[in-house]
């Protein structure tokens, strides 16, 4: 990558971002994706090594100081009934098999 300055940096960075975050919420949200996993993650890779660079440029929003989105429509919550003190039982009756 050539050298950019710190403008063209804040410019690359917030076209990233917007990429990013649009092809998550493709993938998490609407179950779909329009680009393949290694082009996102070049672009994830690209993102970090600019902000890399230019860490004050970083910002709260930026796809790599986070982990967010919306589960699809079809998922409902639900409680595990059994709680932990199951845990032992399940392992214990799979060793016998």
């Amino acid at each position: 990558m050539a050298e950019l300055s710190k403008t063209e940096a804040k410019s690359r960075i917030e076209k990233l971002k917007k990429a990013i975050n649009k092809y998550r919420y493709e993938y998490h949200v609407l179950n779909r994706s329009s680009i393949s996993d290694e082009a996102l993650d070049s672009l994830k890779h690209e993102l970090k090594k600019l902000e890399d660079e230019f860490p004050d440029l970083i910002t709260p929003d930026s796809p790599t100081q986070r982990v967010a989105g919306k589960p699809l429509a079809g998922f409902r919550e639900s409680r595990d009934e059994g709680g932990r003190e199951n845990w032992g039982r399940c392992d214990a009756k799979h060793q016998n098999d």
